[in-house]
């Protein structure tokens, strides 16, 4: 059997793919510009006080989990 034979069944595989014409497509989301000219303050504020705390509290937690190591083991 000739290789051009074999391949034939699979040549459907490669025609590429068309999406439906006009206005039969519907998208269910839609993708937005993000509004740079009007940033959202709450979420920024809320974020970067957030994050401030959390690293306040793991240097916190680090400084205290040492303090305790070296009274266990004596280095202290």
């Amino acid at each position: 059997m000739a290789p051009s034979a074999l391949l034939r069944p699979f040549s459907r595989l490669l025609v590429p793919a068309r999406l439906p014409s006009g206005s039969t497509a519907r998208w269910k989301f839609y993708v937005r510009e993000p509004r740079h000219a009007h940033p959202n303050w709450l979420k920024v504020g809320l974020t970067l006080g957030t994050c401030a705390f959390l690293w306040g509290y793991l240097i916190k937690q680090h400084d205290e989990d040492v303090l305790e190591y070296k009274r266990r083991n004596g280095l202290e």
